[in-house]
């Protein structure tokens, strides 16, 4: 949520900035700043007017005793409680509106961001050299099926398309992926949370998920009393609410938190051929990193966060590059991301493994989480971050067209081997 301080002050450079992101809100901010100003309207007369009812009524009990008629002192205080009662009722409308529309803007870019879409991503950095063949590479599609890592005919079975299911060696390394990636950020320090995977609808409005994408994730609504959950589209939709309405500590940050949890979305598997498989799916494994900084630590916080993933990266042995999106390419609740994109050879290009973004307060303001700095006493708002640490969808696919051999068998990184029994090759049985 945006700061209506700020958006008072200058709302053409918030315009503007949204502008960046190939939003229009100009008519939103403009009926945003009509319904404050009717907010705090609405507020004054009516605290008047309660201030003359308390007034008025201290008169009753002198009238009384002096013999006086009360009939016009209660007449006024009916008028008064009729219009309160209206007042209130209106600054309830008033409310509800202005806190769905800021709900609905999405966070500013950071200014130092290009405007426009993917077309001004600009690629800051590359790693190691792209995988090339001297043999006709396969599919990953058609390695894991030969090799039995995958049984994608029984996992639509099970589920229906978008779905797979990991069989044998297969779930081993899998498993042996994740478990990679949560031993390195236990290395660096970080706590390990494991969320539930069912949410409340305000974990996805404290993130900046909900209203907007409310119709992408999976609902479950439970028929004995009427609650509706959410599944997880990610951890840090949960990450996000976990100090939601506390102040923490300026001793307690930063916060380094990461969570390894199945994701679900109903984001649709595309018909190319070239994204065949487990590229797109309903359900994949992420391991996702959080932080909760001091403002004036966000920054460092956010090189922190692109150095981990990138490190887990080339662990793997990938060729990869860091892409700094445009500002209308990061999402709505972010103001910077930093893709890491690795190359799968079936798909002819980069694609991204791992987003960085830095919320700044966007998602802290939604939730009221806060700290309490020493100096001044006073609660601020915190600052929060989140990165994939890693996904495994594009990971997995990438991993085993890039080791394939000409034999169709496929090398195992050797980061990962410990988890596998040291087993070096994954060999048809």
């Amino acid at each position: 949520m945006l700061d209506i301080k700020r958006m008072k002050e200058d709302p053409d450079r918030i315009k503007a900035a949204l502008k960046k992101k190939e939003v229009d809100c100009d008519k939103e901010i403009d009926r945003i700043l009509e319904l404050d100003k009717e907010r705090r309207d609405i507020i004054f007369t009516t605290e008047q007017m309660k201030a003359e009812q308390n007034k008025v009524s201290k008169t009753i009990p002198q009238l009384k005793k002096a013999g006086e008629d009360t009939e016009p002192v209660f007449k006024r205080m009916a008028e008064l409680k009729a219009v309160i009662a209206a007042n209130d009722e209106k600054l309830r409308r008033v409310d509800a509106e202005f806190h769905a529309m800021m709900l609905a803007l999405p966070n500013l870019p950071d200014d130092d961001l290009k405007g426009g879409g993917k077309e001004n991503n600009e690629p800051l950095r590359y790693f190691g050299e792209p995988v090339t063949f001297d043999f006709p590479a396969k599919h990953h599609v058609d390695l894991c099926t030969d090799l039995g890592l995958i049984d994608y005919p029984r996992g639509v079975k099970l589920a229906g398309s978008g779905f797979w299911m990991y069989t044998g060696l297969g779930a081993q390394l899998e498993w042996a992926l994740l478990s990679y990636f949560i031993d390195s950020h236990l290395a660096d320090g970080y706590q390990f949370v494991l969320p539930p995977y069912m949410l409340e609808y305000q974990c996805g409005e404290t993130a900046g998920q909900f209203p907007k994408f409310a119709d992408e994730v999976f609902k479950i609504q439970n028929p004995t009393d009427g609650r509706s959950h959410y599944m997880l589209p990610t951890a840090e939709a949960a990450l996000a609410s976990l100090y939601r309405d506390e102040i923490l500590s300026e001793a307690d940050l930063p916060k380094k938190l990461f969570a390894c949890t199945p994701c679900f979305r109903r984001e649709a598997g595309s018909a190319r051929a070239e994204e065949r498989g487990m590229v797109r799916g309903h359900q994949f494994n992420k391991v996702e990193m959080f932080q909760f900084t001091r403002p004036e630590d966000s920054d460092d916080a956010f090189e922190e966060l692109v150095t981990k993933a990138e490190n887990l990266v080339k662990g793997l042995g990938f060729h990869f590059r860091t892409v700094k999106l445009a500002a209308g390419d990061c999402s709505a609740s972010m103001a910077r991301t930093y893709d890491i994109e690795i190359m799968i050879p079936s798909m002819q290009g980069y694609k991204e493994v791992s987003s960085v973004s830095n919320a700044r307060d966007y998602q802290c303001r939604r939730g009221n989480a806060r700290f309490r700095r020493e100096s001044t006493g006073k609660p601020e708002l915190m600052h929060s971050l989140n990165g994939s640490g890693l996904a495994t969808s594009r990971i997995f696919p990438a991993l085993v067209e890039q080791n394939q051999l000409p034999d169709g068998s496929v090398k195992v990184p050797e980061v990962l081997q410990k988890y596998l029994g040291g087993l070096e090759v994954i060999s048809k049985r």
